[in-house]
């Protein structure tokens, strides 16, 4: 699994001419047909999505391009993940934040439950992406909570991954930076660069 960009055409013309590396054995990646097609839901419509999937030159493994609209083993966009995580911070019920997501209170509860589980880890991970990327930023200020405080080190990593190397639409450079594992129960938190 690797995290690309959500640009279809982008992605393509990397992939032939061999700009994307294996996370295996960082050799070059080449196109290698499609995987399944999965939903993805966003404020209450669904769209079709086909990830691509490649073929390293050197090991020979294949590795699905996830776009980073999207999360590991997530059926909803990571935009509507993104903002119930924020609305949690900020003090809101699994009830409306389904309500104002159009995605069923239930479910909401399983996001946040899972970010609160590796809130911690999460934290010390994006810490360590963000001061890889920029040492001079300041330390974290405490915001009351595991859960608060890892959204801080998320927003410190995004805003020196971007300082960097540029913008990227929605929760992109999350996606990228957890290696869409934010939410997953058995993936563990990609390197620090």
């Amino acid at each position: 699994m690797l995290i690309v960009e959500s640009d279809r055409s982008a992605v393509e013309q990397s992939l032939f001419a061999g700009e994307l590396r294996c996370p295996s054995c960082r050799g070059e990646l080449r196109p290698w047909s499609s995987a399944r097609m999965r939903a993805v839901r966003e404020q209450g419509r669904e769209t079709a999505l086909t990830p691509r999937r490649s073929r390293c030159t050197s090991c020979a493994k294949t590795h699905v391009l996830l776009p980073d609209t999207t999360l590991l083993r997530r059926r909803d966009a990571l935009v509507s993940i993104g903002a119930a995580l924020l609305q949690k911070a900020a003090g809101e019920g699994r009830r409306r934040i389904g309500a104002a997501l159009l995605v069923h209170p239930d479910t909401v509860r399983g996001w946040l439950r899972r970010f609160a589980v590796r809130a911690e880890r999460w934290r010390a991970h994006c810490w360590a992406w963000a001061h890889a990327l920029d040492a001079s930023l300041p330390a974290i200020e405490p915001a009351g909570s595991a859960f608060a405080d890892a959204l801080s080190a998320i927003g410190l990593a995004v805003s020196a991954a971007t300082r960097r190397f540029g913008p990227r639409p929605g929760w992109g450079w999350v996606a990228t930076i957890t290696a869409g594992g934010l939410l997953a129960n058995t993936s563990s938190p990609s390197p620090a660069p």
